[in-house]
């Protein structure tokens, strides 16, 4: 009887066991089964950090100093459900403001393009507001006297025909005569992801483009200052005292929206990735969205064949464009608010506009295609019926050439 009930015990323990271990075993390779198909999700990706956030790093560096700030209504600080103004926060942490310096579009970013801005003063703080898009577009001497250093926080879409690395060229260019550092907070590029286009030449450098850089570089406003710092293409062949405070998390190859608009007649990032294509038609008769809530998201104008396109509008005067081209007509062209991330310069845009006016003697303001372009040559091969890729081939040297150069500042 004690053997049997020991034999009895000894079975239902085993049994027990043999039950767990199988219980066991199932739940491993359920285990196993259910991580082998979940699908791998990827991590999720850091937060930028625009360069003027990290005020922990850089206002020790104003604090004691008499200081200026280019700026405008990009220039802000980030924080949960809105922004503060770059300059709002720095006089609330005690920096020592001497007064703003302003880009083309003005210090509020509404003024159209090219309109000339004077120079005014800021109603909510008080500071003086110096127009770099008035009667000078470099800091004069005068304007500089007093300061231990300039700070410039200004967001660009990085397109060679965007003034805005014009004026932080004339303000390193000024601060290196006078022996003033110069401190560039950057931000991302929206169109940091390639480089494309035609390169300025020399002899046709403007306002519009005052290095020999392609249309779209690839840099941040950052990058590109210390581009022009090391490579003595300032005035002169001057260096300033440069610092540039890095952002962070934001690689070339991540997408960035804008929260703000850089720019009147940039509203979106539909219109940023057009830009570089689109803004050609600047130094044209062709209207390209100006005058409509779809700036440099569609072109046309009147005397384009009406048989040919199906999409009309009429340009009339808004934010940002008070005398549109084409203004009160009736527009026949293409409508391009569908357009995805692009990572090209085309010319298509530009050669069916200009196949398809009636009249091409009205196509090509010639002295203001040349600035946008940055040589005399592409309007030749357009009028010489050059298609998209016999064109970009002539680009690709000079390309080729320049990626050398910008490869030794990327900093991300």
């Amino acid at each position: 009887m004690m053997l049997f009930l020991s034999n009895f015990k000894s079975t239902v323990l085993l049994w027990f066991l043999v039950l767990g271990t199988c219980g066991n075993n199932a739940h491993t390779v359920t285990e196993n089964t259910q991580r082998a198909s979940k699908p791998q999700i990827k991590q999720e990706e850091k937060e930028i950090v625009v360069a003027a956030n990290r005020t922990e790093a850089y206002v020790p560096l104003l604090k004691g100093k008499k200081i200026a700030v280019v700026a405008n209504l990009t220039s802000v600080i980030f924080k949960p459900g809105g922004y503060t103004h770059l300059v709002d926060s720095l006089l609330s942490l005690d920096v020592a403001i001497k007064h703003v310096f302003s880009p083309e579009h003005g210090f509020r970013g509404n003024f159209d393009a090219g309109e000339h801005v004077n120079n005014s003063k800021d109603t909510k703080t008080g500071l003086e507001l110096i127009s770099l898009h008035g009667k000078n577009r470099k800091p004069s001497q005068e304007q500089l006297d007093g300061l231990d250093l300039v700070l410039f926080d200004i967001q660009d879409v990085g397109v060679r025909f965007y003034t805005y690395i014009a004026t932080l060229q004339l303000v390193m260019e000024a601060c290196a005569e006078k022996g003033i550092p110069v401190l560039v907070l950057d931000r991302p590029n929206p169109n940091g992801h390639y480089v494309d286009g035609p390169t300025m030449e020399a002899e046709h450098t403007s306002f519009l483009g005052m290095t020999q850089i392609p249309l779209v570089y690839g840099m941040t406003i950052g990058e590109y200052a210390n581009m022009v710092n090391e490579e003595m293409w300032l005035e002169g062949d001057k260096k300033v005292d440069l610092t540039v405070f890095p952002l962070e998390n934001w690689t070339h190859d991540r997408f960035y929206s804008l929260p703000i608009r850089p720019s009147p007649n940039l509203p979106n990032d539909t219109s940023i990735t057009l830009y570089p294509s689109l803004g050609m038609l600047e130094g044209t008769n062709i209207n390209a969205g100006r005058g409509t809530e779809f700036q440099f998201q569609r072109y046309g104008a009147s005397f384009l064949d009406k048989n040919v396109y199906e999409f009309t509008y009429i340009p009339k005067p808004n934010f940002g464009s008070k005398y549109p081209k084409e203004e009160g007509k009736l527009c026949y062209g293409k409508d391009l608010s569908k357009t995805e991330r692009m990572n090209e310069v085309t010319m298509e845009y530009i050669i069916d506009a200009y196949t398809n006016t009636v009249d091409k003697s009205k196509f090509f303001l010639t002295d203001g295609f040349t600035k946008h372009a940055g040589n005399d040559r592409l309007q030749k091969q357009i009028e010489a019926g050059a298609t998209n890729a016999e064109i970009k081939a002539t680009w690709k040297a000079d390309i080729e050439k320049f990626k050398k150069i910008r490869a030794k500042y990327l900093l991300y």
